[in-house]
């Protein structure tokens, strides 16, 4: 027998629908289900498949799936592989910036929806976020990307490492530095915490994150991650921008 709750969200989901339709998180105009864009938005994302085997950036040919970009060859990145729903642009950037700002804190679980299908393969691995400072927690009220974390490990709570990984220190906003210089701004700004050291030795961690730019940040949560104790570390990510249009960011 179905229990009252069920009886009554089946009746009144009805009501709720055609007083509240579903609308597009980026436009607004009414869509048929939740989590999902109109077909003008959804034509406008970049959806990523193909790109540089590690880093992921889409905006370098390469001669098939297997192969590295030159920056990957010269400069290897600490983590193992970095995956993006979508590339950069105008609607990917309303999105983020609707999350990270605007207190629009459900699409959180839009973002993760999209994310997906990279997550395939990864059911025993870790989901850790990009941390942010306490500070900037406090002003903001949450971390986007533990929201996204949140989002990705839906019911399954132990596969959720949220204090896991730790800002040390607190750094200005990234935004209008070089890539130089924003490497050099994060360098030693995270750490494993302490009593979570065990959780993640010897295991494969996904580090998550709303946006990859020039992946100064994620570069060195995967290098604390593996100092420690990390097999691996494969970095998820709603959008990313290319280094060959990395001036849009």
């Amino acid at each position: 027998m179905a229990r009252p709750s069920n009886i009554l969200t089946r009746i009144a989901r009805p009501v709720i629908d055609f007083a509240l339709p579903s609308r597009c998180p980026a436009c607004g105009e009414i869509v048929d289900g939740d989590d999902r864009f109109c077909l003008g938005c959804w034509q406008q994302l970049d959806h990523l498949d193909q790109g540089c085997m590690q880093c992921g950036d889409p905006g370098i040919a390469l001669a098939d799936s297997e192969s590295l970009c030159g920056a990957c060859l010269a400069d290897p990145p600490a983590f193992d592989t970095m995956r993006a729903a979508v590339r950069y642009g105008e609607v990917a950037r309303t999105i983020a910036l609707r999350l990270k700002y605007g207190g629009r804190v459900g699409l959180a679980r839009t973002i993760a929806a999209a994310m997906q299908r990279h997550m395939t393969g990864f059911d025993d691995a870790l989901l850790v976020p990009v941390p942010l400072h306490r500070g900037r927690l406090w002003r903001r009220g949450y971390n986007q990307a533990a929201l996204i974390a949140r989002a990705l490990a839906g019911e399954n709570r132990a596969r959720l490492g949220l204090e896991t990984l730790i800002r040390t220190r607190a750094t200005p906003y990234l935004r209008a530095m070089s890539a130089k210089d924003r490497a050099k701004t994060v360098r030693g700004a995270f750490a494993v915490d302490d009593g979570h050291r065990a959780a993640i030795e010897g295991r494969r961690v996904i580090l998550v994150d709303d946006v990859y730019t020039s992946g100064a940040t994620t570069n060195t949560c995967a290098k604390a991650l593996k100092r420690g104790g990390a097999a691996q570390v494969h970095v998820r990510c709603w959008a990313r921008v290319s280094m060959v249009d990395d001036d849009i960011y």
